[in-house]
């Protein structure tokens, strides 16, 4: 077999597997074998990458940052529905449509589907190819953001039937419940603000400018509709879910088919019973008239399809007291109030706890000790206080005064104007080591196999280790008597921690926990000095000038490698024998050192990961925008605002061409 054959083949092959990983749930070869098929398709595309199409599945990792997000407007509008709140109002909403259609039998059937809580989108398909995909927007006009939706493990970048001109397809992006709390812990310990609730959190997520950012966000996707189900060749609602199936996309397996409305109703209180359940949030239901033909003689009003309704939920909430307030110290020092609450049932789930943000938030909402509130799960994965009730306040209320000094380590806490949160500067403070630890030791740092977080808190409490180095000195017999432990797991443990000891610098950088330092930013610091003895010198003057790198991550780096105990913690990991391995950097054929290059437009002998790679084994810099830093544009065709920047800034213009001859490469993609 030819290489482009087996190409073609793994493209196949991977799309496949990947269907049926995300969308089928039905796995059928192993992570690992999966990863070592993916990994011969990228050995053949840095080959060839001429080969690589749109529909590859290595296209999944996102592209370039955009300036902004372009127009796109709907070829069919992208309607709102009108709401139901009653059993009584889903019995008008059949008697209206019977008007309409003079219809005096109970012939009407329905689809009745789970209301998502996310963000909806439209994919367009030409050929069996993504080739667009856009935000609703105001159901005219929405945004280009097709490049974030790439990134989506479920939307399939190919469809699995390729002889389908053009299909436009309409669906929901949203995030888990398991996914939205996770990335709230990441953005907590980061000192970010914390998304209130899964839509939030996919709204903002395909709004980033980055697609790398998307990337990294637990987004799924679920199919609903077709914007032109006549065009589709399908005569149902429910025939158009089979259909969908067919091409690969994901279909909700609540959705039900209902013979009349009265099974609507009854659908509906399964779902309200059913919502807790779920993996991800629900708001309510909609309901369809199942028949195209009748979808098309009702049509739509000015903003609403007639055939259609959403019956929403009635909001989760509940009172409960205030009875105490405690003060939780984080990896980065943010200090965050809790509320311990009087147990209550919220939507089926007992609430004990829920955080008050900060200080702001207390004063803000005007939180007093022994409140009354209100608190909701509604679209929370954390339960939300609402709000105080006043006028149940009995004058024993107290005023909830926020700590001048830490809970756990009693050094004085610190704001900073720019800041809503409050934070404890001692970095050796005991919460703050034992959170570090965990981060360390966790899959975003150096996933040391073992050691999950509660092992680390177990050793932590135990003081069997106090600092990271520590953990590089545990031995056998110091773990496999401990409870939870034994033999087999401190083996374990050993082996995790002996692989960790020559970790990519990047990593370890990122493992560290240094306030701004995450692993972009960490691979930035590698890329860019090559050396931790350097970083462990470097001035803040110097970080500065490193595209890419803000003036508050330059200072949070200095200040962590200017500290003592910093200093004296490197050489304990070097005694320990952890020697992080820094990437090779080639070193001849420098021709671009010095220099900050941008690619724009389209460009037609080169991919944009290739112009990329070129110039960093050349020896430059890749810009992540018109910067002050940027010495050199690279124009392909179309290339946009960015072009007329760069002019008004006096930076030196290049073509592809002009570029491929700067570095003397003659016959690229020819």
């Amino acid at each position: 077999m030819d290489a482009k054959q087996r190409y073609s083949d793994l493209k196949q092959l991977l799309t496949e597997h990947s269907h049926n990983y995300y969308v089928l749930d039905n796995p059928q070869i192993s992570d690992g074998e999966y990863d070592r098929l993916f990994q011969e398709l990228l050995g053949i595309e840095e080959q060839q990458p001429e080969w690589v199409t749109a529909d590859s599945p290595s296209q999944r990792v996102g592209g370039e940052a955009l300036d902004s997000f372009e127009q796109v407007e709907h070829r069919i509008p992208m309607l709102s529905l009108e709401n139901a709140f009653s059993d009584q109002d889903l019995y008008d909403f059949e008697d209206r449509l019977k008007r309409y259609l003079l219809l005096e039998d109970d012939s009407l059937t329905y689809m009745a589907e789970p209301k998502l809580d996310g963000l909806a989108v439209e994919l367009v398909y030409e050929n069996g190819i993504l080739i667009q995909g856009s935000t609703r927007g105001n159901g005219k006009v929405g945004e280009n953001i097709t490049a974030q939706l790439r990134t989506i493990p479920s939307i399939p970048l190919r469809l699995l039937q390729t002889n389908i001109p053009r299909i436009e397809v309409r669906g929901e992006v949203f995030m888990s419940r398991s996914g939205l709390e996770k990335l709230n812990r990441q953005r907590a310990e980061a000192g970010e603000d914390l998304f209130a609730n899964p839509r939030n959190a996919a709204a903002g997520s395909l709004r980033q400018l980055d697609p790398a950012i998307t990337a990294k966000r637990p987004l799924e996707f679920f199919v609903y509709a077709v914007s032109d189900p006549q065009a589709s060749g399908c005569t149902s609602q429910q025939e158009l879910f089979i259909f969908l199936a067919e091409l690969g996309f994901p279909v909700n397996k609540h959705i039900r088919f209902c013979a009349e409305i009265k099974s609507a109703i009854t659908r509906f209180a399964e779902l309200a019973t059913l919502r807790h359940d779920l993996s991800y949030e629900i708001d309510g239901m909609v309901v369809k008239v199942d028949d195209f033909s009748l979808q098309n003689r009702l049509g739509v009003k000015a903003r609403a399809p007639r055939w259609a309704i959403a019956c929403k939920f009635p909001a989760i909430q509940a009172t409960t007291t205030i009875n105490e307030v405690v003060f939780q110290v984080g990896r980065t020092g943010a200090v965050t109030p809790v509320a311990i609450l009087e147990p209550v049932d919220v939507g089926g789930v007992i609430v004990s706890r829920a955080t008050l943000h900060n200080a702001d938030e207390i004063l803000r909402k005007d939180l007093r000790l022994g409140d009354t509130v209100l608190i909701q799960r509604a679209g929370d994965v954390i339960p939300e206080i609402v709000k105080a009730l006043p006028e149940k306040r009995d004058g024993e209320v107290k005023s909830i005064p926020f700590p001048d000094f830490c809970p756990v380590c009693s050094h004085p806490l610190q704001k900073l104007e720019e800041e809503v949160v409050t934070r404890c500067v001692n970095p050796h403070c005991p919460a703050q080591r034992q959170q570090t630890m965990v981060h360390f030791c966790s899959k975003a740092g150096l996933d040391i196999e073992g050691l999950g977080k509660k092992s680390v808190e177990q050793l932590f409490a135990l003081g069997l280790i106090r600092d990271l180095p520590d953990i590089f000195l545990l031995k056998k017999e110091d773990v496999e008597n401990l409870d939870g432990w034994g033999q087999k797991s401190a083996e374990n443990m050993l082996r995790g921690i002996a692989a960790a000891k020559t970790p990519p610098l990047a990593r370890f950088l990122a493992a560290l926990g240094i306030r701004y330092v995450g692993e972009v930013t960490a691979t930035l610091l590698e890329d860019t000095f090559q050396s931790l003895e350097k970083l462990l010198q470097v001035s803040k003057d110097v970080l500065i000038e490193v595209d890419g790198l803000g003036e508050q991550a330059a200072a949070s780096i200095v200040e962590y490698f200017s500290d003592p105990a910093v200093q004296k913690m490197f050489s304990q990991f070097t005694d320990a024998g952890v020697v992080p391995q820094i990437a090779e950097k080639k070193t001849e054929n420098q021709l671009l050192t010095g220099e900050v290059l941008l690619f724009t437009g389209s460009l037609k002998k080169l991919s944009r990961s290739e112009a990329k790679k070129l110039v960093k084994e050349h020896g430059g810099q890749i810009a992540s925008g018109i910067t002050k830093k940027l010495t050199c544009l690279v124009v392909g065709e179309k290339p946009g605002s960015k072009l007329k920047k760069a002019e008004e800034k006096g930076k030196k213009i290049l073509t592809e061409d002009e570029f491929l001859d700067l570095l003397s490469i003659s016959s690229v993609k020819e």
